[in-house]
């Protein structure tokens, strides 16, 4: 810092204590914070002091730089530690992170040194947050149902992909009904589909859910069906284009790639195991012709090889026209 080796004269010390208490108290926080900070540059960082700057800065509305002020005065667990909890708790209830204040409550909790006021305090503000977040949680899956079926008639798959994922993020509990009707309906797109299903398992929904899409369809429960990267059939495909990582780590990179898409578009539809030779050798070729390499023409491709070739290909449109990388 930069005044940290010069020594700041007792007098005009004591002057600048009592000009920024004496501001602080009349309410002018701006004069109170300047005459803090200076103090605070010359290393004059008490309880008092610390705290008087807290108080402008939430006074003044500046949450974020009283959060980080608090943040950093929690890594010293000193004789004031539990006072700086307390306004840290505050922050984070005035800015809405009930989420947040409710984890460093469970954290402060399970330290048998709390003071038996402050595990009071710390409760209520708990139980305060724990009852807002469920209201806000309520709020916002109302707000984005309504926005998902407006984006439905509309038929808008870009806003109908980020309304899911808003869903998907608040962890509400999905309707079955209405999720199995837009997992059957054939102008649903199939992207969003993946989502809606994503979020039946972010539920652990542990009923039958059908699901329509490319012209095809099955009945699984979400809860029982492996995520994508665990799946046995993504795993492999994988496996088998495993060696070309040695060869052509570029070539490796944009296959898997292709693969992720493609399952991800179908998924929780998978291609039958038996096939799982012929989509490798439609990645490959795939591959092969996006970076110019030298591949089979179309015309020497078994049918079943081309016909997983070209619907890797449409899954690639598919998934790109709704999410960005």
């Amino acid at each position: 810092m930069e005044n940290e080796n010069v020594i700041l004269f007792p007098k005009w010390k004591k002057t600048l204590e009592e000009e920024s208490l004496l501001a602080l108290k009349e309410k002018r926080y701006e004069e109170a914070l300047h005459k803090l900070d200076q103090l605070l540059d010359y290393q004059v960082n008490n309880h008092e002091i610390v705290i008087g700057k807290l108080i402008c800065l939430m006074e003044l509305d500046r949450y974020e730089d009283a959060q980080v002020l608090s943040e950093e005065l929690l890594k010293h667990r000193n004789e004031n530690y539990y006072h700086y909890v307390h306004i840290y708790l505050t922050i984070l209830f005035q800015t809405n992170q009930y989420k947040k204040l409710m984890e460093q409550v469970d954290y402060e909790l399970d330290n048998v040194s709390v003071p038996q006021q402050m595990k009071e305090q710390f409760q209520q503000l708990y139980d305060m947050s724990e009852k807002m977040n469920v209201e806000i949680k309520e709020e916002k899956h109302t707000e984005y149902i309504s926005e998902l079926l407006e984006a439905v008639n509309e038929q808008n798959h870009v806003k109908q992909w980020r309304s899911v994922e808003k869903l998907r993020k608040i962890n509400t509990i999905p309707s079955i009904k209405a999720t199995e009707a837009l997992l059957t309906e054939s102008f649903v797109h199939p992207v969003i589909k993946t989502a809606i299903f994503k979020w039946l398992q972010d539920s652990e929904c542990n009923e039958n859910i059908r699901i329509h899409k490319l012209e095809m369809q099955v009945e699984v429960k979400p809860n029982q069906v492996s995520d994508i990267h665990s799946h046995a059939t993504f795993k492999q495909i994988l496996l088998l284009i495993n060696k070309i990582e040695l060869k052509n780590p570029t070539l490796y990179q944009l296959m898997e790639t292709l693969l992720y898409r493609y399952i991800y578009v179908r998924y929780p539809i998978m291609p039958s195991s038996e096939h799982v030779k012929h989509i490798a050798i439609a990645l490959t070729n795939i591959g092969e012709a996006y970076l110019g390499m030298e591949h089979l023409p179309d015309n020497e491709l078994d049918p079943d090889i081309l016909r997983y070739q070209d619907e890797i290909k449409l899954c690639e449109t598919l998934y790109l026209s709704i999410i960005e990388e």
